[in-house]
């Protein structure tokens, strides 16, 4: 039988257009596709290189601005300098040559450094890493591993048994060389290459080049106008096809590098507005729109959004001459509140005041209800709200699934109605395409999905009607677009509800109802509804059961488009004469309302009680009853939960479902009002029929005031069988309505019945603190069991050390133009400079506890912090959200962080500028609580509880011993340190897993060292004339150590030598002052000066001396002691010390010194004899002092590498090195470690070393 193929692949599937009436209007009105329309896409970056964003249907320019308003593109180019001879050495240190063909009529140039990697999204960067490694590293290291391993094989093979010192060190030397190599690949680390860039103006505009060379051939860079001016775009570097754009502010001091932090935007970009002129059936929804890209999305937080970059684009908005008419908005988190917030006060003004148009995706949290994001969801109901839906021929073109079903929201779309009781979704629309993603991806189009692919084509479509409206001369506001959009949607009977919100995106109608009713009173005007006292924006009743009637207080009023400037006869003369109608038995309201340009208030009764148990949703409209026929001019919003309340005689508080039926999409709610002292649930499911399975969505909410819905959540994806019980265990709160919604995923095709039951557990703390520290005694904990027998275990896990950081520095500053809001609002940055220090490699996470968790509802329009190292290399970013900012490993060392928050408000910045930031540690090992069943055993640690079966009702008491051992631990805690960890009861996995309790352990203060004079016995009491020549003694050595040497130090150490001959403290601190200038010096050196080589010899007598004073042998023979038992043990221990500390000092100093003569006779020719003694001298004080110490110890590890210096035992120097960054990361020591590797022809190490130099020692802290 031949093959029957289909050729007609159907392409009007992949980027939908059909479903919404867009295809109808276009064919009707051809010239009305976006034309004259600006879109301003809030969002990753769009790239203007990416196929479909070139030019528009009338052959404009697509993309005419991009702006990346997060600061991760900024370079700071304030320092300026001048050529000489054609040339300027940039911040790199590279000498740049400046094209002849470049006209800068000052002369000035602008240089900063920029980190490739900080402009690639991580995808990207990942390609490019590996590419680097494949390219610059993997052949030659597996090439020098294989000769160093060869070098070793064949010494070994003619010295089996290396005798001769010479033998052994040779040996050591090529085990070295292998060893590093063998780390060299274990850590390899690539942090990209480092450009120069360079500013200037050509006398008309200002241009930047970056140098992506490397070599300082800046006529090989990338050179750029300003994109607004030149529309200049060009790839950073072949390889990574990442197109860059720039700006430059603060006259010439700022460059802004406009990359993308994904490819989100791009694919956003096109689904709105792509035109392709071969191939118009791949056409995005407004082909003729111009495109604004103002990047929102942070590269250095993995795309997040901040405060920061939405107000930039904000103002970008506002500050533009030609107006952007439509924002599109695929972002978005979920807020706690909505009816307050810096940043959702800024978007009303851009809509009120400046008449922009916004939409935005209601978010992918679905498919449980009040799931909304924010924006849409902010104190107004300004912003268009997109939900995703999916129709048949998305079906097969974009997912290619075996059979076609009707249309139907995503199952992930998220649901409205928003906590405070508004629809959250205004129409719904495709929430899928395949089309263009930016050419750093390599490929042309790709499939994406969500509300962010929906909110897009309902944004192409404002811009159609738009085109058709300015066309026709007929006005609009973004009140009137939000109204012909819901009244002119197609209302599907068979969808879910709280998914499509007014129905299906229709365009022709929409464009039919602006223009029949452009004329309408309330064109220019919105109305604000408001319910109850808590400014809500419809009535939303979930909070118990409902048994009576509820009245609800509503006030409406008519807010006029840019209402300061509106005429006043138009505010005068407004009035509509309203007939209010809903289709819902079970309220009641008033027939009619005369409104006018004032609050008008109603009440409404809500006959809950008469209600079945479920979710029911209705609306009151307001109808013109002069113009019924153009729908209503607002709603007020109602939903009403009412619960199923379990029974209170139930012996088992479960509920159960069997033989439910599940089609794709099928989505079941049950909402329970949670038993008091229930504290966890579990959903078992099971399919009913053989051989059948299924993917299910189990998501489960309970709303709490003022919380975002995912306090108490929980949202998975998992399979059903027949074969096997599937359990989802998840925390709830009692008292509290819980949804529980169970859902077939939309594209697992096929039916099946489940069975499936709730039970409920509850091991419920009726009294006693989450938090204690041991002047507390004895934490008393009781426990109550209602439910069901539970078996508990109590126990108490300390993970982590959260320290308490208060900023050493604090500053307020007016930022620049960029930041300044409309007409002259200056906005202000604090920022506050924290230390601190880590002890020990491990995670940390900075939290900024006051601000932490707030974005949109904040009243701080911005908070960022970045972590330095201390030669301020950026090592981390983050912002509102502590627990996405994590940094796994943290290396021993010191650290800066640096806070900024922004306001317009001065003095609300101010009452931030002692603000403490919480720094958590992550313990190496957790510290447990020892939990007693009794007090006495408590107090005297006897017997831990073990596990205790309780029934029903019972209450147990538990006990909480403090930390037995808490001086160890807190030990290097500052004030203020706690450990923090969870609290669980349960034996059951599934509870211990998530029935847990935040635990926090205050951790006492260190107890101080005894500052004073130790005790003495009575013999050896002195006069305070005695302790005074002592202190005096004391305090000249301490002054001698920090003099240079010279005459002053010279007359100092021989007044103190004559006094006290025989002080070793005397000899040691003029050592230290010798020493002094070559101690600078971190890693050996061949250039020495005369000075050097007269102190060295001086250094070698003076260390004689504290050597010959010191019995080596007897010293040796005590440390070789297993115990001294000795009456004055501890004052012999602590002569001993100080013997040794100042021997290992003098023999180590010397040592150096000798290093230092001997590469000074090698260098000036001297004869044999001399260099070989000093040589033997040299290399007889290293092995004294590997008698009393380790020859990588932080105080001998600097003769260490002198000995291998000296001997050219390269591969023990790199060891040696690589051992001593860990305690000094120096730039001085990468620079050795980049001449020993090219000494040994490691020039691939080298190399990537030296790439690493300008990121890893910038000479500034990196602008936020």
């Amino acid at each position: 039988m031949a093959d029957v193929i289909d050729c007609n692949f159907p392409v009007w599937g992949l980027l939908p257009k059909k479903e919404t009436g867009v295809t109808q209007f276009l064919t009707k009105y051809p010239e009305y596709d976006g034309r004259g329309i600006t879109i301003a896409i809030f969002d990753s970056g769009v790239d203007p290189g990416a196929p479909g964003l070139q030019v528009t249907s009338d052959g404009k320019p697509k993309v005419i601005e991009r702006f990346d308003c997060s600061g991760a593109g900024d370079v700071d180019t304030s320092t300026v300098v001048q050529s000489t001879d054609g040339c300027i050495t940039g911040l790199t240190g590279r000498k740049l040559k400046i094209p002849s063909n470049w006209h800068n009529p000052t002369g000035d140039y602008h240089i900063g450094v920029k980190n490739a990697f900080s402009l690639y999204p991580s995808k990207l960067r990942e390609r490019i890493e590996a590419d680097r490694k494949g390219r610059l590293w993997d052949n030659v290291q597996k090439s020098a591993l294989t000769e160093a391993t060869r070098q070793l094989q064949e010494f070994e093979a003619k010295n089996p048994q290396p005798t001769t010192p010479e033998d052994k060190q040779q040996k050591e030397e090529l085990e070295a060389r292998v060893e590093i190599l063998n780390n060299l690949e274990k850590k390899y680390h690539d942090l990209g290459p480092t450009y120069d860039c360079v500013v200037f103006n050509d006398g008309k505009i200002w241009r930047a080049c970056i140098d992506t060379s490397e070599e300082g051939n800046l006529q090989a860079g990338v050179f750029l106008g300003e994109y607004s001016i030149t529309r200049n775009y060009a790839p950073l570097t072949p390889e990574d096809q990442l197109n860059i754009t720039i700006n430059v502010h603060d006259d010439g001091n700022t460059l802004e590098i406009v990359s993308m932090c994904s490819s989100h935007g791009t694919h956003v970009a096109s689904i709105a507005a792509a035109h392709f002129p071969e191939s118009p059936e791949l056409n995005g929804v407004a082909p003729g729109a111009q495109i604004v890209s103002l990047t929102i999305g942070d590269g250095r937080l993995e795309s997040m959004e901040t405060g920061t970059a939405l107000v930039r684009a904000m103002i970008r908005v506002m500050q533009r001459k030609e107006k952007i008419h439509v924002i599109n908005t695929s972002y978005g988190e979920h807020a706690h509140w909505s009816s307050a917030g810096r940043v959702g006060e800024l978007m009303n003004e851009v809509i009120d005041k400046y008449g922009v148009v916004w939409v935005s995706s209601a978010g992918n949290h679905g498919p449980a209800l009040c799931t909304i994001g924010s924006p849409p969801d902010i104190s107004s109901n300004n912003i268009i709200g997109v939900g995703a839906y999916v129709s048949p021929d998305m079906m097969v073109a974009e997912y290619s699934l075996r059979q076609k079903m009707p249309g139907m929201p995503y199952t992930w779309s998220s649901r409205g109605p928003t906590i405070d009781g508004d629809v959250g979704i205004t129409v719904c629309a495709p929430g899928g395409a395949i089309t263009s993603v930016p050419n750093f991806t390599l490929r042309k189009s790709q499939l994406m999905n969500g509300t962010s692919m929906s909110s897009p084509h309902v944004t192409g479509a404002i811009a159609i009607l738009l085109s058709g409206l300015i066309a026709k001369k007929i006005p609009f506001s973004p009140y009137s677009m939000k109204r012909a959009l819901q009244n002119s949607a197609m209302y599907v009977d068979t969808m879910d509800h709280f998914a499509q919100g007014s129905g299906l995106l229709q365009v022709e109608r929409a464009f039919d109802h602006l223009v029949a009713y452009s004329g309408a009173p309330e064109r220019d005007v919105r109305f604000s509804i408001t319910c109850s006292l808590n400014n809500a924006k419809g009535i939303h009743l979930r909070g118990g059961v409902l048994d009576r009637p509820k009245d609800c207080p509503i006030t409406v009023e008519p807010i006029f488009l840019d209402s300061d400037n509106v005429e006043p006869t138009r505010k005068i003369n407004f009035n509509l004469r309203l007939s209010l109608v809903s289709d819902a038995s079970w309220i009641q309201f008033p027939t009619h309302l005369d409104l006018m340009h004032m609050p008008r208030a109603f009440a409404v009764r809500v006959e809950s009680g008469l209600l079945p148990e479920g979710v029911h949703a209705t609306s009151i409209r307001a109808y013109d009853v002069t113009c019924v026929e153009k729908g209503p001019v607002f709603q007020v919003p109602v939903t009403v939960v009412q619960p199923m309340a379990l029974p209170k005689t139930a012996v088992l508080p479960d509920v159960h479902f069997t033989n439910v039926l599940f089609k794709p999409n099928t989505i079941r709610r049950h909402f329970i009002l949670v038993p008091d002292d229930a504290t966890w649930a579990v959903l078992r499911l099971k399919g009913t029929e053989k051989d059948k399975n299924g993917r299910f969505v189990i998501h489960t909410v309970q709303l709490k005031p003022k919380l975002v819905c995912k306090t108490l959540e929980s949202n998975k994806m998992t399979n059903v069988t027949s074969q096997s019980e599937t359990s989802h265990g998840f925390s709830v709160e009692g008292n509290i309505i819980l949804e529980v919604v169970v859902a077939k995923y939309w594209a697992n095709l096929g039916d099946m019945l489940v069975d499936y039951s709730i039970e409920f557990h509850g091991v419920h703390m009726i009294s006693g603190n989450l938090t204690m520290q041991a002047g507390d005694g004895i934490n008393r904990m009781e426990v109550r069991t209602s439910l069901r027998y539970e078996e508990i275990v109590p126990v108490v896990s300390l993970k982590s050390s959260v320290q308490v950081l208060r900023p050493i520095e604090s500053k307020i500053s007016p930022l620049r133009s960029r930041d300044v809001i409309p007409p002259a609002r200056q906005i202000y940055e604090l920022q506050l400079s924290y230390n601190f220090h880590v002890a020990k490699a491990t995670e940390v996470t900075p939290n900024a506890a006051l601000l932490s968790d707030l974005l949109y509802e904040s009243e701080y329009e911005s908070q960022l912090w970045m972590i330095y190292d201390c030669n301020k290399q950026l090592l981390s970013c983050g912002d509102a959200y502590p627990s996405k900012y994590t940094m796994q490993k943290m290396e021993k060392g010191d650290y800066t962080l640096k806070m900024h928050v922004r306001h317009e408000k001065k003095e609300l910045l101010e009452r931030l500028s002692d603000m403490t930031i919480l720094l958590n540690q992550k313990l190496s090992s957790p510290i447990t609580l020892d939990v007693f069943a009794s007090q006495s055993q408590a107090i005297t640690g006897g017997k831990k509880m073990m596990a205790a079966t309780v029934p029903p009702g019972l209450t147990l008491p538990l006990y909480i011993a403090p930390l037995a051992n808490e001086s160890k631990v807190s030990k290097c805690a500052t004030l203020g340190t706690y450990l923090q960890g969870t609290l669980t009861f349960c034996k059951d996995d599934i509870g211990k897993k998530v029935n847990n309790h935040q635990f926090k352990y205050v951790l006492s203060e260190p107890a101080k060292k005894a500052n004073g004079p130790s005790t003495k016995q009575e013999k050896d009491k002195v006069s305070k004339w005695d302790e005074y020549n002592e202190a005096a003694r004391d305090l000249k050595c301490s002054w001698l150590a920090k003099l240079e040497p010279g005459e002053h130090a010279a007359s100092l150490y021989d007044e103190l030598k004559s006094a006290f001959p025989d002080h070793l403290p005397v000899h040691t601190a003029m050592l230290v002052s010798l020493d002094s200038p070559e101690a600078r010096h971190h890693v050996p050196h061949d250039n020495l000066s005369d000075n050097a080589i007269f102190h060295a010899n001086q250094i070698v007598a003076v260390a004689d001396h504290v050597i010959n004073s010191i019995d080596q042998e007897k010293l040796l023979a005590y440390y070789g002691m297993k115990s001294d038992q000795r009456p004055d043990a501890a004052k012999i221990k602590t002569t001993m010390e100080k013997q040794k500390t100042g021997l290992i000092e003098a023999l180590v100093k010397k040592g150096c010194a000798l290093g230092r003569l001997y590469v000074h006779s090698i260098k000036n020719g001297e004869g044999d004899g001399q260099y070989k003694n000093l040589l033997d001298s040299m290399v007889t004080t290293w092995r004294d002092v590997l008698k009393f110490s380790e020859a990588t110890d932080s105080k001998v590890i600097i003769l260490s590498l002198w000995h291998a210096h000296v001997h050219k035992h390269y591969g023990r120097y790199l060891k040696l090195l690589t051992r001593y960054y860990e305690d000094k990361p120096l730039k001085e020591i990468d620079e050795k470690c980049i001449d020993l590797a090219k000494t040994l022809g490691w020039n691939h190490w080298a190399c990537h070393l030296n790439t690493f130099i300008p990121t890893r020692y910038p000479n500034s802290y990196k602008p936020f």
